[in-house]
């Protein structure tokens, strides 16, 4: 600790898209205050597949003034309204999960209740005709709403978003260094971590310290021994393989998650190429037959060799334990199937610049900072279960046990409100909203029996004409929007030389 007792040297463990992001952050908006040092090494790879984000990435990046065409040209991004989830459900099926709005709540009901009374009464228009993202995005359609109407992420390249970050990160005095980790040295009275011993010897001292070394989790795991609970019951996946591909045609505004008979496979649509990857039970497909899916599955020609990873899904007992803090995947991992790894990131980072000590730390923050990262952890893996959950498929031994398994009561109240009542309620700043469980609920059959009775205050005239104005709103909009492809090299396209 610094002779003025003032908490001030921030250590980061590793760069990456988590390394970076913290670092900015903190450079970005403390100043002075703190001095940020990050410790990494060329010669150590990063996972780097983080390509599909979700909307609060906007509000991270306007948090640190960052310029949003700019980002997007450098990240070589396309705009994201939401996911296709294929086969799902069932083989050959199809549903979307959307950014933004479906029609217009009530106060006291959500959407989906006026639209299963108006279905009773004949109207046959389905959900996704009132969503304006939904509707854009299988329209092959995007354009900046007035007033910041629309919702929507990113599809972009994590290696150049985490070097983007990096130049500005360094330009607000974070200080880069070189080298890897050999030893984590603790301090015998405290237990807390004292400095980072590197290979060539030199000490990085620091008073508080990031892990954000991925699956190696070198600081919060091998040298603090927090614990790992295991999630894989759950989420049975636990092997990915991710390869990028040249692009074939325009981008489409949406990320594809097609499902296969043990796992899914993601394609993703940037400026400059396609990020692809077969996400699978080892279980119960080899990793060559995985390949071999995979390459058997894309379109265009290859641009890198096959990444191979292997993950538990789970999360780390402690995120905060002493004097260091998990970010990224050595907090735990949540598989990409809803986009939300650089999502956790993000939270942990502006949780952890709230709360950050001026002096010592405090057990209270640590106890609080690990409740609310952890309570994030368990909500999105509910999110995440529901997919593998409910679902109609049997074709396969993967799909029987998903469908047979237990899953939290926290996921099972949820689902059979839902049935019982159309009703979700959303907790504690959840991040999925009422919409999100909704669309996917019903996109993956599960129907509810009953809407809340206010929808039947409506005259049958009201109610039609309701409907009808909300999804004639919603085609005059989408009807107005220019070609994604068309918008994103006019707001934010990177030349060929960019590209390359």
């Amino acid at each position: 600790m610094n002779a003025d007792k003032r908490l001030r040297r921030i250590v980061v463990a590793g760069g990456g898209t988590a390394g970076w992001m913290a670092a900015a952050a903190i450079a970005r908006t403390m100043g002075r205050a703190v001095e940020v040092t990050l410790v990494e090494s060329e010669a150590i790879g990063t996972v780097g597949v983080g390509e599909s984000t979700i909307p609060p990435l906007i509000t991270f990046n306007r948090l640190l003034g960052i310029d949003e065409a700019e980002f997007m040209r450098e990240t070589r991004a396309t705009f994201k309204l939401g996911i296709e989830f294929e086969n799902w459900k069932a083989p050959g099926h199809r549903y979307f999960h959307s950014f933004g709005f479906t029609g217009k709540d009530h106060w006291a009901a959500g959407f989906q209740h006026f639209w299963l009374h108006g279905r009773s009464k004949g109207h046959d228009a389905p959900y996704e005709a009132y969503c304006t993202e939904l509707v854009a995005a299988l329209a092959g359609k995007f354009g900046h709403l007035p007033g910041d109407r629309g919702s929507y992420a990113y599809q972009l390249d994590a290696t150049r978003y985490a070097r983007y970050l990096r130049t500005m990160a360094e330009g607000d005095g974070t200080l880069r260094v070189e080298g890897r980790i050999a030893q984590v040295e603790l301090d015998g009275m405290s237990g807390d971590i004292a400095a980072l011993v590197l290979e060539n010897g030199s000490r990085i001292e620091g008073d508080l310290f990031l892990d954000c070394t991925g699956f190696r989790a070198l600081l919060i795991e091998q040298a603090l021994h927090v614990g790992f609970d295991d999630w894989t019951h759950w989420l049975p996946c636990d092997a990915a393989i991710a390869v990028q591909t040249e692009s074939v045609g325009p981008p489409v505004p949406y990320t594809r998650a097609i499902a296969h008979d043990a796992g899914w496979q993601w394609r993703i649509p940037l400026q400059h190429r396609t990020g692809n990857g077969l996400v699978y039970c080892s279980r119960y497909l080899s990793r060559d037959a995985a390949l071999d899916r995979l390459l058997g599955n894309i379109e265009g020609p290859t641009r890198t060799e096959p990444n191979h990873l292997r993950f538990t899904t789970g999360a780390r007992r402690k995120q905060w334990h002493r004097n260091c803090i998990a970010i990224g995947l050595s907090s735990g991992f949540l598989e990409p199937l809803e986009a939300t790894s650089i999502h956790l990131i993000q939270r942990a980072v502006l949780r952890l610049i709230r709360m950050l000590p001026l002096a010592r730390v405090s057990a209270r923050d640590i106890a609080e900072f690990n409740d609310q990262q952890l309570t994030d952890m368990d909500q999105i893996r509910d999110f995440l279960i529901l997919h593998y959950k409910a679902t109609e498929r049997r074709d396969s031994a993967f799909w029987r046990q998903c469908a047979d398994m237990e899953i939290p009561d926290s996921l099972a109240q949820k689902i059979e409100l839902f049935r019982e009542t159309g009703r979700v309620f959303r907790k504690n700043e959840e991040l999925f909203a009422e919409n999100s469980w909704v669309q996917v609920m019903m996109g993956q059959g599960i129907e509810p029996r009953a809407w809340h009775p206010i929808a039947e205050k409506l005259s049958d005239e009201e109610l039609a004409r309701l409907l009808d104005t909300l999804r004639d709103n919603v085609t005059r909009t989408v009807e107005g929007m220019p070609r994604h492809v068309d918008y994103v090299a006019r707001y934010c396209g990177a030349t060929r030389e960019q590209a390359a």
